[in-house]
């Protein structure tokens, strides 16, 4: 078997994309066409233009004004199963999908209805395109204490059936001056039983890594890539193994690292480091799921082996059921066995 078909086939799971960073070029232009008037451009030759980034805050006023065409339930439950459409051929089967509650509560959708656009979207997933949906809801880092109060409401109150997680991102320089909203956020979402899982060390340095660890208990770190700044920090990653979600392209497409070459997934996993491999906001940096595999192997010579351990962590570090995890690893194992 090529490494091409190996990695068509290989089963994967995606642990770190989000609702509208997912939106595919056909459905951004559904969504721009739906409501005009928008900045978004409505021809798929200006939306790829628009999809060049400067820098991380470019890339996230981009970000925001794609997010402004999701207006409506009807415009989630499109995103959702857009990425279940896009997703199945690709041989992922489980996604943890990051919502951002706020962004939603800013344009006016109350919390049941986002919510039932959810699930309906779940399962509707599951059911049209064989991919099992899940949700994380996060916190825009730079919108302070209403954000992470409106999205703990959300979690508490209104959540979606498939709701596992709570999470972070946004601009990571914003987050200090509210720090102990976003800690006390964490410690609620995380005593009603959801699992933490904020972005870190993705534009700042291992400070950040630290206090998502100490401050908001996170049980896996979106990117952390700046972790190999801090000796003592990469010794408590390695001997804690608490998984990073890697997104090479993503950091590349957003100036956090140079070229693609100088990435530092390879040192990660020589550091003895727990990496899992995702595509963030796939359609925006011109990449899949599938895509971040070959990239593994096309930059940074990942064999089958290497390819396969990446898709068991992923495995591993999800929050999926065990007996699926276990059916999962057997079908990763199968697949290397007949592929070598």
């Amino acid at each position: 078997m090529t490494l091409d078909a190996f990695i068509d086939a290989l089963p994967k799971v995606e642990l770190h994309v989000h609702l509208v960073g997912s939106a595919s070029v056909p459905t951004v232009l559904e969504l721009s066409r739906r409501h005009p008037g928008s900045t978004v451009p409505t021809t798929e030759e200006e939306l790829r233009r628009f999809y060049s980034f400067r820098d991380f805050p470019h890339f996230a006023r981009v970000y925001r004004a794609v997010n402004q065409l999701v207006r409506e339930p009807e415009d989630v439950a499109t995103l959702v199963l857009g990425l279940a459409r896009d997703l199945a051929p690709q041989g992922a089967r489980y996604v943890e999908l990051q919502v951002t509650p706020y962004a939603h509560h800013v344009v006016g959708m109350p919390m049941r209805e986002v919510t039932e656009a959810l699930d309906l979207a779940a399962r509707r997933s599951l059911a049209e395109h064989g991919v099992e949906m899940t949700y994380i809801f996060d916190i825009p880092g730079e919108y302070g204490e209403e954000a992470a109060k409106v999205t703990l409401d959300h979690a508490l109150q209104e959540p979606p059936a498939a709701l596992v997680g709570f999470g972070i991102g946004g601009i990571e320089q914003e987050r200090l001056k509210y720090r102990d909203a976003y800690r006390s956020a964490f410690s609620a979402a995380r005593a009603a039983g959801l699992h933490s899982v904020p972005h870190g060390g993705e534009m700042t340095g291992p400070e950040s890594i630290w206090e998502v660890i100490e401050g908001y208990g996170a049980e896996r770190i979106g990117h952390g890539i700046n972790c190999l700044a801090d000796p003592r920090l990469v010794a408590h990653l390695r001997e804690t193994q608490l998984p990073l979600d890697v997104c090479p392209t993503s950091n590349v497409c957003t100036g956090q690292i140079t070229r693609i070459a100088d990435h530092p997934l390879p040192r990660l996993l020589e550091e003895g480091l727990y990496v899992t491999l995702n595509s963030d906001d796939p359609p925006m940096f011109a990449t899949t799921l599938a895509g971040e595999y070959r990239v593994a192997a096309e930059a940074f010579g990942l064999g089958k082996e290497e390819l396969a351990q990446l898709a068991r962590n992923g495995v591993r570090a999800s929050y999926l059921a065990e007996d699926r995890k276990q059916a999962l690893l057997k079908e990763i194992d199968d697949l290397l066995a007949a592929g070598n």
